[in-house]
C-alpha cells in the first residue's frame, strides 16, 4: 500500500544542511546530490523536520481551498485547539460566523463526537486486559510510529477510528438525515495543527477510505479569520448564532491528559513529545514497565497545541482551553447548558460504525520480502555496523552508522560512502583524494565540495 505524505521538500530552497535528518526520529532523511531526501516507508509525517530546517525548504502540502465550493454543503471540522488561537475576546460565536461568511455553509467542533469515542474506548479497554498497555490511535503520528518503528506494538493499538473521523460520520449522516443532502452534495473539511492528520485522511490506518473529503491547514485559516476580524473593527457588533456546546471534558481531549483523564483505568500514562514516547516505547517492547493498562501518546509537546500548523503560543493556547472549560463546567454545574444531546441519539450508530480494520505493521527494517534473504542482510548489516567508526557524524549524508549500513545492503548507498573508510583506502594506497572528493560531491552536491576545495 502507498502511504501519502504531506511534508514535502523545495528542493530550490533546501541547501542540504542536514539539520532535517539529524531530528527525524525514524531516520527518513538522508543527503543526496547536496538535497535533503525522504524515505517514504520510513516517514510518520511528525513534522520534526519542518521544525528544524532553518531555510523553511519543507512544507506541508494542503487541499486547494477553494476546493470547498465544488460542494453545496460545506463543512468546516474545526478542533477546540482552532479556537484556543484566538484571544479569549473574540467569541466562538464570531469565529463561527467568520467561517460561513467566507465560505463554509455548516461549522462543528471535532470533540462533540468525545463522549462516545471515550464510552467506545473504554468499552475496548475493559474488554482486553491481555493487551495491555492498550495504546490510543488518537495521535496518528504515533500510530505510524509504532507501525513503522515498534511493529511488535501494533496490536496495543485500540482500533477506533479518531474523533475526527466519528465526527465526519456522524454530520454527514445528520445532513442526509434532517436537510436531506446527497453523499457527494456534502464536503467535509477537516482544519488541522499538524501534517500527520493530513496523511491520516489522505491515507487513514485500517480503512480504505476516510470520510473526511480534504484536509486544510490550520495556519492558513486562521490567517483568513484574523485578517476579517482585524476588517471588522473594534466597533463590530456580532451577531450571536447558536452553536452546540462541548462539554468541558471534549473541549480537553486534545490537550495532554485529555484522554487518560476519561480513562477507566487507574494505571494510566500521558507522554507527549517524540522523543519522550521513543524512549518510554522502547522499555515497553523490552518488558521494562509493568502495571500500566492505558497509553495516552502524543507526538508534539503540549499534544495538539504544539502542531505545526497551530499559529500560537502552544502553552498560552492550553490555558485558553482551560479557561473555556472551566467556564462550560461552571455553566454545567449550575444547570445553564445541556450536553451533546443530539449526539446522544446517534450513540447506537455510531458505536457500530467506530472500529477499524486490522492494523498492520510497516517496519522499515522490512529487508526482503523472503526470509532467509532477509537473515543473510541482517547478518550483513552487523558486519558493516563493525566496519564503520560509529560515531554518527553524517558526512556520508546518513544519521548514523546503522543507517548507512542499512542503506549499503539495500543498494542505497556504498561504503565508501564513509568519510573514514575513504581516509583508510587513501592511506594504503587504494584510492586518491580525488575519488573521494567526487564521492562526497554525489553526497553534498558539487558545488558546496567545489566552494570547499577553492576555499582551502
Amino acid at each position: 500500500m502507498t502511504f501519502f505524505h504531506a511534508l514535502q521538500i523545495n528542493e530550490d530552497i533546501c541547501a542540504g544542511c542536514s539539520h532535517c535528518m539529524r531530528v527525524c526520529p525514524t531516520e527518513a532523511i538522508r543527503v543526496r546530490d547536496g538535497k535533503a531526501n525522504i524515505y517514504e516507508n520510513r516517514c510518520i509525517d511528525c513534522g520534526e523536520c519542518f521544525k528544524a530546517c532553518p531555510n523553511k525548504a519543507i512544507y506541508v502540502k494542503q487541499d486547494d481551498f477553494n476546493l470547498i465550493f465544488n460542494y453545496k454543503c460545506r463543512v468546516a471540522l474545526i478542533p477546540s485547539v482552532f479556537l484556543g488561537q484566538f484571544q479569549n475576546d473574540i467569541s466562538v460565536s464570531r469565529i463561527y460566523s467568520i467561517l460561513q461568511d467566507i465560505g463554509f455553509t455548516h461549522v462543528i467542533e471535532t470533540e462533540i463526537t468525545t463522549p462516545i469515542y471515550t464510552l467506545a474506548k473504554n468499552n475496548y479497554e475493559r474488554e482486553n486486559p491481555d493487551k495491555y498497555p492498550l495504546i490510543s490511535t488518537f495521535c496518528p503520528a504515533i500510530v505510524r510510529l509504532i507501525q513503522v518503528k515498534f511493529p511488535g506494538l501494533v496490536d496495543n493499538l485500540i482500533p477506533l477510528k479518531a474523533p475526527i473521523d466519528i465526527t465526519a460520520i456522524y454530520i454527514r449522516r445528520k445532513l442526509k438525515k434532517e436537510m436531506g443532502y446527497s453523499d457527494n452534495e456534502i464536503g467535509i473539511f477537516y482544519i488541522t495543527p499538524c501534517a500527520a492528520k493530513i496523511a491520516a485522511v489522505k491515507s487513514p490506518v485500517g480503512e480504505t477510505k476516510s470520510n473526511v473529503d480534504g484536509v486544510i491547514n490550520m495556519d492558513s485559516l486562521y490567517n483568513r479569520v484574523y485578517m476579517t476580524i482585524k476588517k471588522q473593527g473594534k466597533d463590530y457588533k456580532e451577531m450571536k448564532l447558536p452553536i452546540a456546546q462541548l462539554s468541558s471534558d471534549s473541549i480537553l481531549t486534545s490537550l495532554t491528559n485529555g484522554e487518560r483523564r476519561l480513562s477507566i483505568s487507574r494505571h494510566s500514562l500521558s507522554i507527549d513529545e517524540i522523543q519522550n514516547v521513543i524512549e518510554f516505547l522502547e522499555k515497553v517492547e523490552n518488558d521494562e514497565i509493568e502495571g500500566v493498562n492505558f497509553l495516552e501518546l502524543r507526538a508534539c509537546d503540549q499534544s495538539c497545541p504544539g502542531g505545526i500548523l497551530t499559529c500560537n503560543n502552544r502553552f498560552l493556547t492550553c490555558e485558553r482551553m482551560f479557561a473555556r472549560a472551566k467556564y462550560v463546567a461552571d455553566k454545567e454545574r449550575n444547570g445553564e447548558m445541556t450536553r451533546q444531546k443530539e449526539v446522544e441519539e446517534e450513540k447506537t450508530y455510531l458505536m457500530r460504525n467506530m472500529k477499524v480494520g486490522k492494523i498492520e505493521a510497516r517496519s522499515m527494517m522490512t529487508l526482503d520480502n523472503d526470509r532467509l534473504k532477509a537473515l543473510e542482510k541482517m547478518k550483513r548489516i552487523a558486519e558493516l555496523k563493525k566496519l564503520l567508526p560509529q560515531i554518527d557524524c553524517g558526512i556520508c549524508g546518513a544519521p548514523s552508522c546503522d543507517a548507512l549500513a542499512e542503506d549499503i545492503v539495500c543498494h542505497n548507498a556504498e561504503l565508501t560512502d564513509c568519510v573514514f573508510i575513504q581516509r583508510n583506502l587513501e592511506a594504503r594506497g587504494n584510492m586518491d583524494h580525488n575519488e573521494s572528493l567526487k564521492i562526497m560531491e554525489l553526497i553534498w552536491g558539487s558545488e558546496k565540495i567545489k566552494n570547499y576545495v577553492k576555499n582551502k
